[in-house]
């Protein structure tokens, strides 16, 4: 409205940076978890580096979610155990999220599990894969921002949505839009359309 009305002026950017390529985001279920670690392991011994998101810090009682601390052990001691694994969260002190990330920034950690922690801020060249747990549960805000963390280098990046059990008419749609388009401004749209 200022920019409308006041004495702004409006710029609009609607295009990626020079040598940036769209990332390619795909819904995936359960099911196809199996396919979304292999296109993990193949990005990573490309030198590459991935994200795995999860909706919570640790398991809860009232909600059937995985969640960041015990999937991390997990994944470190199973589909990961050849890579170097690191995690993230809010629940950490902040000289712990940073000693982390520096990890995460200079090579030394692979594949950095976390929570929405990493929405902002993080800019990692090499980070090329997004894997969203539970993608269903966050709103279509959230999952543009955690989509920006990669894609920020000169390499081909993915994000992968993964969801469990039937999807709710408006979780089916905020995936939807994300699979459809990268545009920021539209999925604003989706967003308030949604929401009614």
């Amino acid at each position: 409205a200022m920019g409308a009305f006041g004495d702004l002026d409006v710029t609009v950017l609607d295009e990626l940076p020079g040598g940036r390529k769209r990332i390619v985001t795909r819904l995936c279920r359960e099911e196809e978890r199996g396919r979304v670690y292999d296109a993990v392991l193949k990005e990573v011994r490309a030198g590459r580096q991935a994200y795995v998101v999860y909706p919570l810090v640790d398991e809860s009682e009232k909600m059937d979610l995985k969640a960041a601390v015990d999937s991390c052990r997990q994944l470190a001691s199973g589909v990961f155990r050849d890579r170097r694994v690191g995690l993230v969260h809010g629940q950490m002190s902040g000289e712990e999220k940073e000693s982390v990330m520096d990890g995460f920034r200079n090579g030394s950690i692979d594949i950095l599990v976390g929570t929405t922690v990493i929405e902002v801020g993080v800019d990692v060249p090499d980070a090329t894969v997004m894997v969203i747990e539970h993608a269903e549960r966050f709103g279509l805000a959230q999952l543009h921002q955690l989509r920006g963390r990669v894609g920020r280098g000169c390499h081909q990046s993915w994000c992968f949505l993964l969801y469990q059990g039937r999807l709710s008419g408006d979780a089916a749609s905020r995936l939807q839009a994300m699979e459809r388009t990268a545009d920021g401004f539209r999925l604003s749209e989706i967003d308030a359309e949604i929401r009614g």
